[in-house]
């Protein structure tokens, strides 16, 4: 009886099974379940960390191999990006109408390309007597359709709306703002009504639309500001960078519009310079087209 309870008990070993033993673990201390757990986590986790290390050794023992070669910029543009610029001499600085004229030539896209103008200038933005801003009429104008709306008393309304203004309301133009419809480029307004625009603050300021008296639309004469606004009048301001960008109009222009542009932006530039400014004014200068490369202008004042 006792040789057939022992083969009872005793596990038969096979190819074909598997001797199953269960773990009894204490319900608490050293030899819980839990606590087993947690030493072999952390086994695991120091093992890891010494594997890291030795890792980490073995890479700064290596010696070091020559760094990843970087391509130029140039490499790394467009086809047509890269033919056209073969036309601008490096280190060539160009007259404003020599700079015109490539720029035109150098335009490599198929749309009507806006000429632009970059100037770095030598002001700190920082100090009040130099952070320029201004506004400017473009002999021909800048080439967009600009949707200009009026907020001001009902009869300056009207005549407002009679020299082209979009929108030209009182009051009810508040409603617009309220449901955020924002389908204007530029907001006149008169002084008076200007309080009335300040809760909309963060509404329109973050989109450069709040009405500021250096820009010219805060103004009594709203019909002259409307005329100027669809003749091309354009606001540039300096940067914190201290650079000024501004565009002159479309290259389908042509050579001779996009100069006289050229020239009003210059000379309204030249009358921006600073009375406090010591040093260089104008550092340096570039005319470029919509993803076109860019054209060293040579310092018309300095």
């Amino acid at each position: 009886m006792a040789e057939e309870d022992a083969k009872l008990t005793t596990p038969v070993e096979t190819p074909e099974t598997e001797v199953i033993t269960e773990e009894k673990f204490a319900k608490s201390g050293k030899k819980s379940k839990k606590h087993i757990e947690e030493v072999k986590a952390e086994e695991e986790r120091q093992a890891r960390k010494v594997e890291t290390k030795k890792a980490e050794k073995e890479a700064a023992e290596k010696p070091k191999g020559a760094a990843p070669k970087v391509r130029p910029l140039i490499e790394r543009r467009g086809k047509k990006y890269q033919e056209v610029a073969k036309l601008v001499e490096k280190g060539k600085v160009y007259s404003l109408k020599d700079a015109v004229a490539l720029a035109i030539k150098t335009s490599p896209v198929k749309f009507d390309a806006t000429m632009e103008a970059h100037v770095r200038l030598g002001v700190d933005p920082r100090q009040a007597d130099q952070n320029i801003r201004t506004t400017l009429v473009l002999p021909n104008g800048n080439g967009k359709t600009v949707r200009v709306a009026v907020f001001a008393p009902l009869d300056e309304a009207k005549k407002a709306a009679t020299a082209g203004a979009d929108i030209a309301e009182d009051d009810a133009f508040l409603k617009r703002l309220e449901k955020g419809e924002i389908d204007f480029d530029v907001l006149i307004s008169t002084p008076a009504f200007m309080p009335k625009l300040g809760r909309f603050a963060r509404l329109l300021g973050p989109k450069g639309l709040m009405p500021n008296p250096k820009a010219g639309t805060v103004t009594m004469d709203v019909e002259k500001a409307v005329k100027e606004a669809k003749a091309g009048k354009v606001e540039y301001r300096v940067d914190k960078q201290a650079i000024v960008h501004i565009g002159l109009g479309k290259v389908s222009f042509g050579e001779d519009k996009l100069l006289q542009n050229a020239n009003a932006f210059f000379d309204s530039l030249k009358s921006q310079k600073p009375a406090s400014l010591k040093g260089q004014y104008v550092k340096s200068a570039y005319l470029t087209t919509s993803q076109g490369p860019s054209i060293a202008v040579e310092n018309l004042y300095n």
